[in-house]
């Protein structure tokens, strides 16, 4: 309580008129700024607004023109009917989806492509949605109306009987045929998992683990039965390491940007800030784990990235075996290019999701469609092959899930050594966010 109101009323009113004077010098500057900001902000309304109208007249012409094609044809073939129809949503939903779909993280070569490639994206997760719901034979049906000679297709295990046969005895013919199309796989393959992953260490771990999983799912897909010296020389230190060294010297001499999984932005800001950054979480969460400065944080997203990973290929393997087509068929080819193009954005949404302290809490869309059309895709592979998949023991899949864990660990373990060696010091390895190629020490200044 105040002892005098008259003194404690002076005072509030010293306040409010302070208060005042602030208000009204900060309207002044505006004012003196020539309004900039009520002019940035009438032109922002009037941008809005023309957008608005924009989007009303694509989908009135949409509109008209869906009206036009569908009253005005010849309706007698069925057949047709529904071969038009599927057609004309599909090309309704993606030009409705260039209207809200995200731009997605890249610029070049438009940001259309990109919201293509999330719409195609997002249209193969609803159909292999779709497919839970099947039994393999209508699956099959599926496959034999979308192309017919898959009938008379044979599987790799359909021909050769005896995998890994002789393994001490090597001899220029066993050498001679293991050169086949999963060797120029491995190497174009690589290439590309470079490019997109950007980084020595992680490939060396994806490499390694995926060589590990083929030893745990041999009683489900047979020819996964490999001799150590093809899977030693030829796979890991052969066509995959000189994939890996080809695809990160395309990295270098496109000046594309390295990708540093172990570490998070430099984001130029006071020491009080990066103080209060360590000791709070991304807007007031209750859990400190969640914040993107926190390395348990870290080491799960990288866990998720080598999963799915794995899961890309092995998925591969898993639906040609239950559905019985080769991988020379055309349904494996799409499906490879399909999901190393939605990659690309997927896995540049990720890495920036990881290292920025900035960025929202939820992940990206392209990065939670991706994760889901894969996980569909070994729901759909567990339900067709439930009967195969009891060849295997439970204890090699909680095995295989455990060397899982410890890859992902002693990847992040790795990078963060090569940090340390490349610095010469100790200290958290965290990079300027204006210049990738800046590495600077920030653990003891804080």
């Amino acid at each position: 309580m105040c002892p005098k109101r008259s003194f404690c009323s002076k005072i509030r009113n010293f306040q409010n008129n302070h208060m005042q004077v602030y208000k009204n010098a900060g309207n002044t500057k505006r004012y003196l700024n020539g309004g900039a900001d009520h002019h940035l902000s009438l032109r922002n309304d009037d941008s809005s607004q023309n957008r608005q109208i924009n989007r009303l007249t694509v989908i009135f012409i949409i509109l008209m023109t869906v009206v036009f094609l569908a009253v005005g044809r010849d309706e007698s073939n069925k057949e047709a009917n529904l071969i038009n129809g599927a057609k004309c949503a599909t090309i309704f939903y993606f030009l409705l989806g260039l209207l809200i779909f995200p731009q997605g993280p890249f610029e070049r070569p438009h940001p259309i492509v990109w919201q293509i490639v999330f719409g195609a994206s997002l249209l193969y997760m609803l159909f292999i949605a779709y497919l839970t719901f099947l039994r393999i034979d209508q699956i099959r049906t599926i496959m034999f109306w979308i192309d017919p000679d898959v009938k008379y297709t044979k599987r790799e295990i359909d021909v050769i009987e005896e995998y890994a046969v002789n393994c001490s005895n090597v001899t220029k013919e066993q050498l001679y045929s293991v050169l086949n199309i999963y060797a120029v796989g491995h190497f174009f393959g690589w290439i590309a998992k470079a490019l997109l992953l950007r980084s020595y260490v992680v490939c060396w771990s994806i490499s390694i683990l995926w060589e590990l999983t083929e030893l745990f799912f041999t009683d489900i897909i047979p020819n996964f039965r490999e001799c150590w010296w093809d899977q030693i020389l030829v796979d890991i230190l052969g066509f995959n390491a000189l994939g890996i060294w080809v695809g990160m010297k395309l990295c270098k001499y496109l000046e594309l940007r390295k990708y540093r999984w172990e570490s998070v932005k430099n984001i130029q800001m006071g020491k009080l800030q990066r103080i209060m950054i360590k000791f709070t979480t991304l807007r007031g969460s209750s859990k400190s784990w969640l914040s993107m400065s926190s390395s348990t944080r870290r080491t799960f997203y990288l866990f998720i990235l080598i999963v799915f990973s794995i899961l890309v290929e092995l998925n591969v393997f898993f639906l040609k075996h239950f559905l019985r087509f080769p991988v020379s068929h055309p349904f494996c080819l799409i499906r490879i290019i399909m999901h190393l193009v939605v990659g690309a954005p997927a896995i540049r949404e990720l890495y920036l999701h990881m290292t920025d302290i900035t960025s929202a809490q939820q992940l990206p869309p392209q990065v939670l469609v991706f994760i889901t059309t894969l996980s569909l895709e070994t729901i759909v592979s567990i339900k067709i092959g439930a009967e195969e998949f009891t060849r295997t023991q439970s204890l090699k899949i909680i095995s295989w899930l455990l060397v899982m864990v410890i890859t992902t660990l002693a990847c992040l373990s790795g990078l963060v050594f090569i940090c340390k060696l490349q610095r010469g010091k100790k200290g958290k390895c965290v990079y300027d966010s204006t210049d990738d190629s800046c590495w600077e020490e920030v653990g003891k200044s804080e």
